[in-house]
């Protein structure tokens, strides 16, 4: 019995040692690739639990949208955003809508998480993004106010959190009326779908 035991310990670390803890995508789930000026980040994303913010992202994925973006805030103890900027900090307006919040659907703003970024206004996403780089449990949902409605988790970097690190680390300023910007651009150089 202790020999079984203790094979199985063995494969169960053998898995986490190649597999990552929670890194494997789950089943189906689409996983996209941002290919950045600091490294490669990998998304898994939920379209169980995130249907329109997954159809929503991945659409601004294949239509190029986000390629030569920059992450335009950069907040060290928070998150990292991007999706609407160029390097001249001028915004690329969104080719679509904006979208249902779907903060409610059970999933955390925890470290690695993507999530969709918004205004004051609870239904205002579109297509900028945001990784929280540390556990941001006052981004969740909490009730069906403005205040407390929160931001929609729809997936979780899988691979590339070190880049996340490096981007998180970088130094920032103010630029116009913008604050947290990199002082030298972190660009998305491309952004590609590897698995839908």
């Amino acid at each position: 019995m202790r020999i079984i035991f203790g094979i199985a310990v063995v494969l169960a670390m053998f898995r986490g040692a190649v597999f990552g803890a929670d890194t494997a995508p789950k089943g189906g789930n689409p996983v996209v690739l941002l290919e950045t000026s600091k490294g490669n980040i990998k998304v898994e994303l939920y379209p169980e639990k995130a249907a329109v913010s997954v159809k929503n992202f991945l659409a601004y994925v294949k239509e190029g949208h986000y390629d030569g973006l920059i992450f335009h805030r950069v907040i060290r103890d928070f998150m990292i955003q991007g999706g609407g900027f160029t390097k001249e900090m001028r915004e690329k307006r969104p080719a679509h809508p904006p979208i249902k919040n779907e903060a409610g659907n059970g999933l955390k703003n925890d470290r690695g998480t993507i999530a969709m970024a918004r205004t004051g206004v609870v239904d205002s996403a579109t297509a900028q993004f945001f990784i929280n780089v540390v556990t941001n449990d006052f981004l969740n949902h909490v009730d069906g106010t403005p205040r407390g409605f929160g931001y929609a988790v729809f997936g979780k970097v899988i691979e590339g959190m070190d880049v996340v690190d490096k981007i998180r680390a970088v130094p920032t300023g103010r630029v116009s009326m913008f604050q947290d910007v990199p002082t030298e651009a972190v660009t998305i150089l491309r952004a590609t779908v590897l698995k839908n």
